[in-house]
Parts: structure tokens; C-alpha cells; sequence
């Protein structure tokens, strides 16, 4: 299946991106694709199915979608899978310095092609506007 990786530096610290991160309904902010998030009653841990509203291919314009969480180590790795369209991916976070944290998308999946090669670096850019807490002025 075609891999794609994507890194970026984000100006915020370790702490405030995990916490950003980890929270579930803000999946939807940094996901390329996703719309909307009801966590199961677990919310960001190893099991967790949480449903999620977004564009479908050849679907209905807002289609409903399991997404399942694979991996949660606090601070460091989340994973999760979208099953219906085939995707896996994996955060992971690594602190560079005080206030820049690294962070590494790795997206797996058998339809990922053209648009969907970059979902890795849509979300790495959208995760660098959303948590800008360190950003010099």
C-alpha cells in the first residue's frame, strides 16, 4: 500500500500540542476530510471507536464513518485507522526545544494518490496555524 511521511516543526511546546492534539473534537480543526467527531465515552485511548462526519467519495455529501483508535502514548504517538476508506496513520510528537515541538505524519493506504498523497503535510499545516502558542513576534 503507498506510504506517504510528512514532518513539520510546530511552534508551540510538547505540552500544549498534545493537548491540542488528544482532545477528540479537534480531530475535525487539523484532519484534512473530517467534519465532525463524537468520541466513544473513552475518548483518546488504545480501542476507542469514535464516529465521524465527512465527504465521502461517490456518497452522500456528508457521510457518517467509524474511525478506530489504535495507539495513544501520552506526549509521544497516537494512531488510528479509518477503516472505510482504507487509511491508517500515525502522529508522532517529539520536543525539539522548549517551545518547537516535531511532529511526523505517517499516512498508509490503498487509495492514496494525487490529493490524497498529501493529506500528511494538509494536516502538519493545519496543525502549525491551530497551535502557534510559542510563535515569535
Amino acid at each position: 500500500m503507498p506510504r506517504y511521511v510528512a514532518e513539520r516543526i510546530l511552534l508551540a511546546p510538547l505540552d500544549d500540542v498534545w493537548r491540542f492534539v488528544s482532545e477528540p473534537y479537534h480531530l475535525s480543526d487539523w484532519w484534512p476530510g473530517i467534519s465532525g467527531v463524537e468520541p466513544d465515552r473513552r475518548g483518546m485511548a488504545a480501542g476507542a471507536r469514535w464516529k465521524v462526519q465527512g465527504p465521502g467519495f461517490l456518497r452522500k455529501p456528508e457521510t457518517e464513518r467509524v474511525l478506530l483508535v489504535r495507539e495513544v502514548h501520552p506526549m509521544e504517538r497516537v494512531s488510528f485507522e479509518l477503516p472505510s476508506q482504507r487509511i491508517a496513520v500515525v502522529l508522532e510528537l517529539r520536543a525539539t526545544d522548549a517551545d518547537r515541538t516535531s511532529a511526523t505524519v505517517e499516512v498508509e493506504g490503498r487509495f492514496l494518490f494525487g490529493p490524497g498523497s498529501t493529506v500528511g503535510k494538509q494536516a502538519l499545516a493545519r496543525l502549525y496555524d491551530l497551535v502557534q502558542t510559542a510563535a515569535e513576534r
